[in-house]
């Protein structure tokens, strides 16, 4: 199985998209004090960039990946909610599942990085977490505006169980501008690159 792993802001959710969901709720007449959960689907969130889709949807189409959600869009939507607001975007494949939240997966761990806001290691090492549970997948690929690499991680962190060990995906795309997003010179080449391999 191959699968991508998705962040959404940044990516296929570009900066000019932004507070869409504002405008949506205000549209729609609904209160600022209604809790986001209770938010209709259509409203809760900022739309994706049409042209982004359309390049995750080619490199669904090319590859045959699956996508799990690693975007903390996963803390406000069960996988379900995702997988129709994917489809009302445009996305041709719903999401076959998340990255466990960070909390949860690594108590421990969260009771110590939680003040530090690390959320390039949190989002890593939930990816790492969902690799080492699904021995199945063959090929594999992060996204994401947060930086991930071996490159950023390893100077910050040490592992002190394993100091061979750096901390850091390898198979790892960066989108550092916001308003550009997947649609950089580059990304759809380095995806399909790694799930290639």
């Amino acid at each position: 199985m191959k699968v991508i792993f998705l962040d959404n802001d940044g990516v296929i959710c570009l900066a000019n998209n932004w507070g869409t969901r504002n405008k949506k709720r205000q549209k729609a007449g609904l209160s600022t004090k209604v809790s986001f959960k209770e938010l209709p689907l259509d409203v809760r969130f900022d739309n994706f960039d049409k042209k982004s889709v359309k390049i995750l949807n080619e490199v669904l189409e090319e590859t045959g990946a699956e996508l799990v959600v690693s975007s903390d869009w996963r803390l406000y939507a069960t996988l379900e909610e995702l997988g129709d607001y994917y489809q009302s975007q445009g996305i041709s494949k719903r999401p076959i599942d998340t990255t466990e939240k960070f909390a949860e997966a690594f108590p421990k761990e969260w009771s110590v990085l939680r003040f530090r806001a690390e959320l390039e290691l949190e989002r890593y090492m939930e990816i790492n977490r969902w690799l080492e549970n699904h021995p199945e997948v063959t090929n594999w690929v992060a996204v994401d505006d947060l930086d991930m690499s071996i490159d950023f991680l390893a100077p910050r962190f040490t592992n002190e169980y394993d100091v061979d060990k750096k901390p850091g995906l390898t198979n790892f795309v960066l989108t550092p501008k916001s308003n550009e997003g997947i649609k950089q010179n580059g990304v759809k080449d380095k995806l399909l690159h790694y799930l290639s391999l």
